[in-house]
């Protein structure tokens, strides 16, 4: 129980921090309905797990690998914000209608969207390392079951997050005119093109300079 409470505080705090995820997940909530957002979010914890469980088990090759890439990996990550930066600007909103009824298609791509986004980020592998070294928590040889619970604690405490976002959100949008979600989406949609900019920025600067 101790590895998953720590597990769940871990995972938490991880995903609160503003960021291209939280806006996207934000906007999904606000212009599509909380089932949306909060799908969205399952994607980003699942994503959240996969880079603890990595750090938990102490795969070295796939550290090593991310470090070592993590320049053409965030130039990949920068470019691909950008262009779903103006991709949710040009968004069109659905109407009230539309979003009482949501295929299981759609639920389905808002999960892979934002576990590969939340995957395209590198560097959660190498904080999430440096927090579980920090605290002396790991996969360690005959505590194969504490592992799963840090693992699986890291999962709810991320969803916890997603949870209490989406729910806010989804009851805040359901207040908004048609006109205030297109202002959702351009702000949104401005946003994540801006913080991929910004990933970029540093890797042009090294490279003219």
């Amino acid at each position: 129980m101790e590895y998953l409470l720590k597990g769940v505080a871990i995972g938490f705090l991880m995903a609160v921090p503003v960021g291209p995820i939280n806006l996207l997940c934000l906007r999904r909530s606000l212009a599509e309905g909380r089932r949306v957002g909060f799908v969205s979010g399952l994607g980003a914890a699942a994503a959240d797990a996969t880079y603890g469980a990595v750090a938990a088990v102490g795969l070295a090759a796939v550290t090593s690998f991310l470090f070592d890439h993590r320049q053409s990996l965030q130039l990949c990550a920068g470019l691909f914000f950008i262009l779903l930066g103006l991709h949710t600007m040009r968004s069109k909103t659905p109407t009230r209608r539309e979003m009482t009824v949501v295929h299981v298609r759609r639920l389905r791509d808002a999960f892979v969207s934002t576990y590969l986004c939340t995957l395209a980020n590198p560097m959660l592998i190498i904080v999430f390392t440096g927090v579980f070294a920090r605290f002396g928590l790991g996969w360690q040889t005959g505590h194969t079951f504490d592992g799963m619970e840090l693992i699986g604690g890291v999962f709810l405490g991320s969803t916890l997050w997603w949870l209490t976002l989406t729910m806010l959100a989804g009851t805040f949008g359901r207040h908004l005119d048609d006109g205030a979600l297109r202002w959702v989406n351009l702000s949104a949609g401005g946003v994540i093109a801006i913080i991929g900019i910004w990933q970029l920025f540093p890797l042009l600067r090294e490279w003219l300079f």
